[in-house]
């Protein structure tokens, strides 16, 4: 199974907005692979946030459904560094 990680940063004035974004993303995300993504705020560092996506199978095309996702959301636009999202994954 894949474990998707994804980092970055938010833009602390866009921070209610991004919520919102990181909410239809995961919506999305849980409509077409039924999983249920987590987000999570750095303790000391509220502005480094993490989404997790855990127990995908290999070749269902997540990565793509979540750049859809994304763009859909419009989140690129409420985060710094340019509105990179850096994404990890790891399978067990």
């Amino acid at each position: 199974m894949l474990h998707y990680y994804i980092y970055y940063r938010v833009q602390p004035e866009h921070v209610v907005q991004a919520e919102a974004a990181v909410k239809q993303i995961q919506s999305e995300i849980a409509r077409r692979f039924g999983i249920s993504g987590s987000l999570l705020k750095k303790r000391g560092e509220p502005n480094l946030w993490m989404e997790t996506y855990p127990g995908l199978a290999p070749g269902t095309g997540f990565e793509t459904a979540l750049k859809q996702a994304e763009d859909k959301a419009g989140i690129a636009a409420l985060l710094r560094d340019n509105g990179a999202r850096h994404v990890e994954c790891f399978q067990d």
